[in-house]
């Protein structure tokens, strides 16, 4: 149950080889620009523009029983996993690379995950210490006192601490204290009346007295102490910020001097907390949540003593379960991958195996991967293709009819200021200080996820002694994703997503500004959407715009957030547009600075002309169609409609679009076709 402590990133969405450079060339050639065999050409793109590009893979493609989606973004993973699985187990034959590197750190984590016989041998032991200090709680003192030493090994219940860039000072890092995440992930699951939130609930409970039997409770006792700690985590839900106010960055900025925090929270000695975590002398705290502080003080004044120590238990146990025995992965399993999401089965051990590092200590591996599989190719005509983007999108903000200049000069300023990073960092994280013990060695995953959770703390703490290193990347090379991250007012793109659908750098232009192209406007367009448009320049939460340009951009939000709200995945499931609205304007703004992007490659380089029978622009919205093929059970869809800002594959392969006048042109598509929306109802921001 790890904490919701990191500040945001808004991202785009989530055989053996050992390949060189020209391997990588050779494979990436032998892909289709677009493989047409997917394509159903007896639908009219005016009819359903969805299927028309994806029907014949729709109409055959199973989601496989491992994954609860299944669509273009999973099936590249799995094939970056297997390249990145082909790298580490030769890196673990390899006698170069000993404990103490870097490499021999990524397949000692590797190897002790697998290690399921001494993982079942050990049972819940390694909880029993943690356990019994729990039993020992008989106030909130001692209750402080066990929060202090859980915090730097991941931390425990009620509330946890984050070292980042200050959202209104970027250079500076500074401390936020923040609630820590509920055994369900969002309010709506513990106070929502509608038939899916009661259904989880109920199923929650029953999983948490499952879950407490394996520390021995009686299936009686367990019972009542799920009944018990369903209870307090819905009251500590209730003061929550909801899923969209979350979205907010100034709601959740609020500087406070320890001395105003203890006005606050009074039951915690503040002073002696942070001194307890090595933070001495702490001028100011950002205080998330200043509701659910407030609200703790409740929860801790009425001193239900023994109701902390279950809530302490299971949140301990749900942490650990998954790094311990096989017993308490699969129940793990049963909940939230199966009732929650609707899988079907578990994945395979070496892929969760691979997840762990590529997550924990994921540059260890980078640094192998791209050395193997990212040619310098790809990544030169990537930044050409960036920097095509970026000149189409200060175009478009040059001629916005709806902005005065003086706010127009701003957002260009910003769109200038954004650094790009492409493909892995050029200083790569230092491991050196971090211990990570094979099974030979009587390492054990449980050990070495405690390790790294110690490391990371002592990192986090150390940079409030330092300015910001904007150098650092939120994601490893292999992560089959991308990123705007505003406080350092940069777009981040790993090396594998650099790869077939999104990216062929020996393919047609049109198809890879329909992928790639568009994913790097998305991401420039989180700069620009109503979270990251509160960010300057700088990376500073301070508000540039004037106040008509911003009722103006509300208004605009306000229609497509409509737009998305009317939409209805299963009966009764609706998306949640003002939750989805940043997501949705970066799919929007990103489609339309790629397009103009592309007729500026045309206009230099020249139209190929028809290729497969298609014209480059209808190649273009093809391709962006493609990259969102997917399909989802019915649990996932209703989970992510509660849990994730991005709307569903198949909405946004053409939701998008139909509000981008060339996508009509492209396809002739004439009112009375099913895709026509009104050219006045077309909602054009960026």
């Amino acid at each position: 149950m790890k904490k919701q402590l990191s500040k945001p990133m808004f991202c785009v969405f989530s055989a053996m080889l050992s390949l060189t450079a020209v391997n990588a060339q050779e494979v990436t050639s032998k892909e289709p620009g677009i493989n047409v065999s997917y394509m159903n050409t007896s639908i009219s793109p005016g009819t359903d523009f969805f299927r028309f590009v994806n029907g014949k893979w729709l109409d055959k493609t199973e989601i496989p029983s491992d994954r609860t989606t299944w669509g273009s973004f999973n099936e590249l993973i799995k094939k970056t996993d297997k390249d990145a699985m082909a790298i580490l187990k030769e890196a673990s034959k390899n006698p170069k690379y000993k404990s103490n590197t870097d490499q021999g750190k990524a397949v000692n984590l590797f190897t002790t995950v697998l290690d399921t016989v001494g993982r079942d041998k050990r049972g819940i032991e390694p909880l029993k210490p943690y356990l019994k200090k729990i039993d020992a709680i008989k106030n909130v003192a001692d209750l402080q006192k066990y929060l202090v030493e859980l915090e730097p090994e991941g931390g425990s219940g009620f509330f946890g601490i984050y070292v980042g860039a200050d959202e209104k000072n970027s250079s500076k890092n500074s401390v936020s204290l923040s609630a820590s995440r509920l055994g369900l992930s969002d309010k709506d699951y513990y106070t929502s009346e509608d038939k899916d939130s009661k259904e989880k609930r109920a199923k929650y409970e029953l999983h948490v007295a499952r879950m407490m039997q394996f520390i021995g409770e009686s299936p009686e006792k367990a019972k009542q102490s799920a009944a018990t700690i369903l209870a307090l985590e819905t009251s500590l839900s209730k003061p929550r910020l909801d899923r969209v106010e979350s979205r907010d960055s100034r709601l959740q900025y609020n500087p406070m001097t320890v001395a105003e925090l203890q006005k606050l929270t009074p039951a915690i000695n503040w002073d002696a907390y942070f001194t307890g975590l090595g933070i001495a002398k702490l001028d100011t705290v950002v205080v998330t949540e200043p509701r659910y502080m407030k609200a703790l003080q409740t929860v801790f004044t009425e001193n239900k003593v023994a109701d902390w120590k279950q809530y302490l238990k299971w949140d301990l146990l749900n942490s650990a379960g998954s790094k311990l025995s096989t017993d308490l992965e699969t129940a793990s399993f049963d909940f939230y991958s199966k009732t929650l999401r609707g899988a079907i089965k578990q994945l395979p051990r070496e892929e969760k195996a691979l997840a762990v590092v590529n997550r924990s200590i994921g540059e260890a591996l980078g640094k192998l991967y791209v050395e193997k599989v990212f040619p310098a190719e790809a990544k030169s005509k990537a930044i050409d293709m960036i920097h095509n983007v970026v000149l189409a999108y200060q175009n478009r903000i040059t001629n916005l009819t709806w902005m005065s200049d003086a706010t127009k000069a701003k957002a260009i300023e910003k769109l200038n200021k954004i650094t790009v990073k492409v493909g892995y960092p050029d200083k790569w994280k230092d491991y050196s200080a971090l211990e990570i013990k094979g099974v030979a060695e009587g390492g054990s995953y449980y050990e070495n996820s405690k390790n790294l959770s110690k490391w990371n703390f002592k990192k986090s703490v150390d940079k409030l002694k330092k300015p910001v290193d904007k150098t650092e990347w939120g994601m490893s090379p292999q992560t089959v994703n991308a990123y705007y991250n505003p406080s350092y007012n940069e777009i981040v793109f790993p090396a594998a997503i650099l790869q077939p659908p999104f990216y062929n750098y020996q393919a047609d232009e049109a198809v890879n500004y329909g992928g790639m192209g568009a994913v790097i406007g998305h991401e420039i367009s989180h700069g620009f959407d109503d979270s990251g448009a509160r960010y300057n320049a700088d990376g500073n939460l301070v508000d540039w715009w004037t106040e008509n340009d911003l009722k103006q951009f509300t208004a605009l939000g306000t229609a497509l957030a409509d737009q998305y709200s009317a939409l209805e995945p299963l009966p009764g499931i609706h998306v949640d547009g003002k939750f989805t609205l940043g997501e949705n304007i970066g799919d929007l703004g990103g489609i339309n600075a790629a397009f103009d992007g592309l007729q500026l490659y045309l206009k230099k380089n020249g139209s190929p002309g028809l290729i497969d029978g298609y014209t480059p622009e209808q190649r273009f919205f093809i391709s962006w169609a493609t990259v969102w093929r997917t399909k989802s059970r019915d649990e996932a869809i209703k989970n992510q409609v509660k849990t994730d800002p991005h709307s569903p594959g198949m909405y946004r392969a053409y939701v998008p679009i139909q509000n981008v006048d060339a996508f009509y042109k492209a396809f002739d598509i004439k009112k009375g076709d099913p895709m026509y929306v009104d050219p006045e109802k077309r909602v054009k921001i960026w």
